[in-house]
């Protein structure tokens, strides 16, 4: 489409949203080139950025009348490239949209825009001693739609589940810009349009407003860490601990690499001759808190660990949750750039998911720091490199590509909460068949015909799915089947 085009679309945008709510000068749509997957990166033709599920309606009408694609985009912390507008079009950005509509003590639930923040949800809701359970690590700055579009999880999934376990509602515009209201009162024609919109990636549609369920806050919350002579003796003791019965609301673990980095940032006091430590958390009821912690104290005292300890105090709870949630931050120290992966093993592959990860990285010489969230085998390794040498670029992708092959090959899955977006289309066919592929396509083709809503990302084209272990990088617009 010519800028003359672009000039029109933009100015009944203005008209919608107001004059400074539309971006169109090249400094600033630069700045929505992509999301924090920054390999992949293309600038939009216009940012607008509306206030209200109605403007988010006429804009995607306007959109959809023209003909022009169009991708939503909350605070651009997606790490997999799905606000990233890779084949041009309008960037729709929901930040301005952040409501909390209303919070219900007493059904447990919050109305919120999408726009919201994860983490000012649970702000909201601590006064009636609830809280909205999933937490990814960007929580302070993620979005809800953000979260739905990428069935977000975080350290506490593996007792509170991801994002699809607690939205009860959503207000959804269809590419066409028809709004459709799903909840419990609303069945959209029989359908369960929540399962199928959380974790569609804004390809299907926009989310823009939410019903969510609140959980309430425990009544005691009991935090351990523990160091370990190697990852394989952490991934076992983690094996040991879901073996018994206890479900604790977070296992996270780290490796020597990440645990010296996190001390050289913070000096937060911890072991550095550790091969690898991990972080426990359990919550409930006082009763059942205090028995689990009796067991996990038997089982670790007939463990090969190197020592443990129960937080004291809200201020050790902290440190100890820092050194997992400063990790990535602090491998900046290592290297200038880092890509994190998102693959998936079952628990009991856990360590030889680990030993795996390892004989790659040696392969390829590359480094790799370990971060998992070990108790649901949803794995986090970092690959660490320089980005602009092409060399080191092209080794760290194809490293990359072993690692998530492995983690499909171990019987996991390419992604447990960052998606598929451009970063792992190419990689699709290592878990689905070609029937698989046409079946999803035809479900995205069923809402979205003109196939102009956020096109380009999770369905790989001919020709780019397989294991040549490299995958294509989107510098700027390209023809991905827009």
């Amino acid at each position: 489409m010519n800028k003359l085009d672009y000039k029109r679309i933009a100015d009944q945008f203005k008209s919608i949203v107001g004059v400074d709510n539309v971006l169109s000068q090249h400094i600033d749509l630069a700045l929505y080139d992509c999301d924090a997957e920054t390999l992949d990166s293309s600038i939009p033709d216009l940012v607008v950025l509306p206030g209200n599920t109605k403007e988010v309606q006429a804009i995607v009408k306007i959109a959809n009348s023209h003909g022009v694609p169009f991708t939503a985009r909350g605070a651009g912390t997606g790490l997999s490239g799905g606000a990233t507008t890779v084949c041009g079009g309008i960037s729709i950005v929901l930040t301005r949209m952040t409501k909390i509509l209303n919070i219900d003590p007493v059904h447990h639930t919050a109305s919120v825009e999408a726009g919201a923040t994860n983490s000012s949800v649970s702000q909201a809701a601590a006064i009636y001693n609830l809280c909205f359970a999933p937490d990814p690590s960007s929580q302070m700055a993620s979005t809800i739609g953000g979260n739905i579009a990428e069935n977000a999880g975080g350290p506490h999934t593996l007792k509170y589940g991801t994002t699809v376990d607690h939205i009860l509602g959503m207000k959804i515009i269809l590419p066409n810009g028809n709004l459709i209201v799903c909840n419990d009162r609303h069945p959209c024609l029989g359908l369960d349009w929540l399962s199928l919109f959380t974790g569609s990636e804004g390809t299907l549609g926009i989310v823009s407003e939410a019903i969510l369920k609140l959980s309430p806050l425990p009544e005691k919350t009991e935090t351990a860490l523990i160091y370990f002579s190697t990852l394989e003796e952490g991934g076992n003791t983690v094996s040991k601990f879901i073996a018994s019965g206890i479900i604790p609301c977070a296992m996270e673990m780290i490796d020597k690499l990440t645990l010296n980095a996190v001390e050289d940032a913070f000096a937060l006091g911890l072991d550095r001759g550790a091969e690898a430590l991990l972080i426990i958390e359990i919550d409930g009821s006082k009763i059942n808190v205090d028995r689990e912690k009796q067991q996990i104290d038997k089982i670790l005292n007939n463990c090969n660990t190197l020592g443990y300890a129960w937080a004291q105090s809200a201020t050790q709870r902290v440190a100890m949750w820092k050194a997992r949630k400063a990790a990535f931050g602090a491998l900046g120290r290592i290297a200038p750039h880092g890509y994190v992966l998102d693959g998936v093993v079952p628990r009991s592959k856990l360590s030889e998911a680990i030993k795996g990860i390892k004989e790659i990285g040696n392969k390829y010489s590359v480094t790799i720091a370990n971060i998992f969230h070990a108790g649901d085998g949803n794995l986090h390794p970092c690959l660490l490199y320089n980005q602009t040498d092409e060399k080191q670029l092209e080794i760290v992708l194809k490293a990359a590509h072993e690692i998530l092959k492995l983690c499909v090959d171990l019987g996991g899955s390419l992604t447990g909460e960052h998606g598929i977006g451009i970063e792992k289309r190419s990689a699709m066919a290592f878990s689905f068949s070609v029937a698989d592929l046409q079946a999803m396509e035809a479900v995205k083709r069923t809402f979205d015909p003109k196939l102009l809503c956020n096109p380009g990302k999770i369905i790989p084209n001919p020709g780019l799915c397989g294991e040549s272990g490299m995958r294509p990088l989107f510098r700027h617009k390209l023809a991905l089947g827009c």
